[in-house]
């Protein structure tokens, strides 16, 4: 298997598990690398010299000092590049491959039954943004890091009806609990550019002790840093402009 060349097919299935995957994660001992690999063909050790690959592409690790490996392809910076250009149609593509199994190389996505495509389509849309901002944020509220997953709540910057394009989009993403999920999407909380916390008018006017501990007290705290995924400054404008009650 030593020297064959990687398929489009193979890339984007291995870009997924990428996007799923924390940097710390992406060693040849780790059982989703070792399950992918199976189906690939490959061995658990080049799935994840390929993951590492991807990470080099990722401009976010580089601001942190990460750099994974500098071998990567031309073929890898063009699928890194269609998945960051469009989430949504990369993001069905790779999970149709995978729902395939080790018949992936022999898709063909026009021929995909109508009612497969829907449960597909709907597996995506409930499951995979989510463990995406999960993974991103080690799986706690990115502010006041409550680590129970029913509690937490994998939160869109630019609301899901507004931007279609970017529904799957894990910059658009950030990890809350329910109750700071709520303060941010209705609009009683927001986050600069630093990613440091911003209250309201109407939060501030609140001095009882309960506001205090949900919100006043985190009042300019810097968000978790993101293990991969660094939120849309875009995205976190148009949020404080548009629905954030200043």
């Amino acid at each position: 298997m030593k020297g064959r060349r990687w398929t489009r097919n193979e890339l984007i299935l291995a870009f997924n598990l990428y996007c799923k995957l924390p940097f710390g994660k992406l060693h040849n001992k780790n059982p989703k690398i070792i399950k992918l690999s199976e189906i690939l063909n490959r061995t658990p050790s080049a799935l994840a010299l390929k993951l590492v690959n991807f990470a080099s592409l990722d401009p976010e690790l580089k601001k942190r000092g990460i750099k994974g490996m500098s071998s990567h392809s031309k073929h890898d910076k063009i699928i890194f590049e269609e998945f960051n250009n469009n989430w949504i149609k990369l993001i069905l593509e790779s999970e149709y491959l995978l729902d395939a199994g080790k018949d992936f190389n022999d898709l063909n996505l026009e021929k995909i039954g109508r009612d497969k495509l829907k449960l597909i389509k709907t597996r995506v849309n409930q499951s995979f943004f989510r463990k995406l901002v999960l993974t991103n944020y080690d799986e706690k509220c990115a502010l006041c890091n409550i680590n129970n997953q029913s509690l937490l709540i994998a939160s869109h910057i630019k609301p899901w009806s507004i931007d279609p394009k970017n529904r799957l989009n894990p910059k658009n993403g950030l990890l809350l609990c329910s109750i700071h999920d709520k303060a941010f999407d209705s609009g009683l909380i927001s986050f600069d550019n630093d990613l440091k916390l911003i209250l309201s008018e109407d939060i501030q006017k609140i001095n009882k002790k309960p506001f205090y501990d949900y919100f006043g007290q985190f009042e300019n705290k810097k968000l978790n840093t993101p293990k991969k995924f660094y939120p849309s400054f875009e995205f976190l404008e148009y949020h404080r402009d548009i629905v954030f009650k200043r």
